[in-house]
């Protein structure tokens, strides 16, 4: 009977034991599974802060501005070929003449006052004009020697032509009828619009004129001093 008691006891005993092992067991397991979704949040957090503090690219800090890509500007640019002088580009004088032969030579001048270069070639239209309606006095100058180079005038820069005034006095009355006039009416070579040089003094209205009351030679270069 106590061998059996005793038999019963120790088989209880090992089950326990046995039962204590297995929750061991159970409760280990269930740790380290509670650990594992931990270590996976740090390593997500550390990832995405990772990613959220990466710097952008370079690049776009440093994109060239609008106006420097387009390369525009307001100023003007001068043109590579130079058209013809405008009358709108040129301011006309008259410099200090010297006579000749009953003839007077005066360099009729050419200021570019424009903003960029420009050209002149070969002979201006000059007559007399009188009259508050400016209308042409007798024949207009005669075209002496021949057409000269094309000339470049760069603004502030000046050519000239010489223009000769012949003393209508020299001329019979009846064949010149002098008359009065306000002073010149230029044409710049291929231009159409006319400017106006004053100097009074006395033309011949006649215009047939034999001879010539005014002459005028093909532009050159500078202000013609005399």
């Amino acid at each position: 009977m106590k061998r059996t008691m005793t038999a019963h006891l120790l088989l209880a005993t090992v089950g326990a034991t046995l039962a204590l092992a297995g929750c061991g067991s159970d409760g280990g397991s269930g740790s380290a599974a509670g650990s594992s979704p931990e270590k996976s949040i740090a390593a997500s957090a550390t990832t995405s802060g990772s990613e959220a503090t990466a710097p952008t690219s370079s690049t776009a800090g440093h994109a060239p501005s609008d106006a420097s890509a387009d390369g525009s500007t307001d100023a003007r640019q001068p043109p590579q070929d130079p058209d013809f002088c405008t009358s709108e580009e040129l301011s006309l004088s008259l410099g200090e003449g010297g006579g000749a032969a009953g003839t007077v030579y005066r360099p009729l001048r050419f200021t570019n006052v424009g903003d960029f270069p420009c050209v002149l070639r070969g002979f201006p239209g000059v007559s007399y004009v009188a009259g508050d309606d400016g209308h042409q006095v007798g024949k207009p100058a005669e075209h002496t020697g021949s057409k000269g180079p094309a000339l470049t005038l760069y603004p502030g820069d000046v050519a000239h032509a010489d223009v000769g005034f012949v003393q209508v006095r020299n001329y019979d009355t009846q064949a010149c009828s002098p008359t009065e006039v306000r002073g010149l009416r230029v044409y710049p070579p291929q231009e159409t619009a006319s400017k106006f040089v004053e100097i009074p003094g006395t033309g011949c209205a006649r215009s047939d004129l034999h001879g010539n009351q005014l002459t005028v030679s093909t532009i050159e270069e500078g202000p013609g001093e005399r």
